[in-house]
């Protein structure tokens, strides 16, 4: 019976991809989480210590109407069915449901964009009109930068997937890009409560 020797230091029949905090991609987008958490958190601070300083908040008492936030806000945790779907397909290593799952997504994200554009038009206030618009507006493009840098990456991947060979690697990617998306939903559930109920509250 043949035997097959293996060397010390080989490491031919390990994988050479893995998921979650074993690799440096997770390590990456956490690390880039604490960073625009750390931007979010200094910009709610200046929110409300702007608020602190007026006699009214919004200055003119018109808190911005609530549809446009309130559906962006439900189509992601609408999101977050497929987004949790397709990240246990990635370790799975089902390349169909993940390209299906990608596509998916895509459509989300791009639906939330749209809706955000139509939410910009709806805040009764521009960015230059007081200290009050800059910073609701300051927040809002934060937010949409991220949300735009995920579905960026969701519609590279999905495209990568539809043609290219896919290995553990890039299934890897997908399930951190997936992680990615947990917080910029979450993230947005804590904004709405600040742009949106904030005033009403007061």
């Amino acid at each position: 019976m043949n035997r097959v020797e293996v060397k010390a230091g080989d490491l031919s029949r390990h994988r050479d991809y893995a998921f979650g905090p074993t690799t440096p991609g997770w390590w990456g987008v956490i690390g880039f989480i604490l960073i625009e958490a750390t931007a979010f958190v200094l910009a709610i601070g200046a929110y409300y210590y702007l608020l602190a300083n007026e006699a009214r908040w919004p200055p003119r008492g018109v808190p911005p109407p609530l549809l446009w936030g309130t559906v962006f806000m439900l189509i992601g945790l609408a999101s977050e069915l497929p987004n949790a779907w397709i990240k246990k397909r990635a370790q799975a290593l089902d390349l169909r449901a993940v390209q299906f799952g990608l596509g998916v997504m895509t459509v989300l994200g791009i639906a939330m964009l749209v809706v955000r554009a139509l939410e910009f038009g709806s805040l009764n206030v521009h960015w230059t009109s007081h200290a009050y618009g800059s910073i609701v507006w300051a927040l809002l493009v934060l937010h949409t930068f991220h949300t735009l840098t995920d579905v960026a990456d969701s519609v590279v991947l999905w495209v990568f997937t539809l043609v290219h060979t896919v290995d553990g690697r890039k299934f890897s990617d997908v399930a951190d890009n997936a992680f990615y998306w947990h917080f910029i939903v979450w993230s947005w559930v804590v904004l709405y409560v600040v742009v949106y109920w904030t005033p009403r509250w007061l």
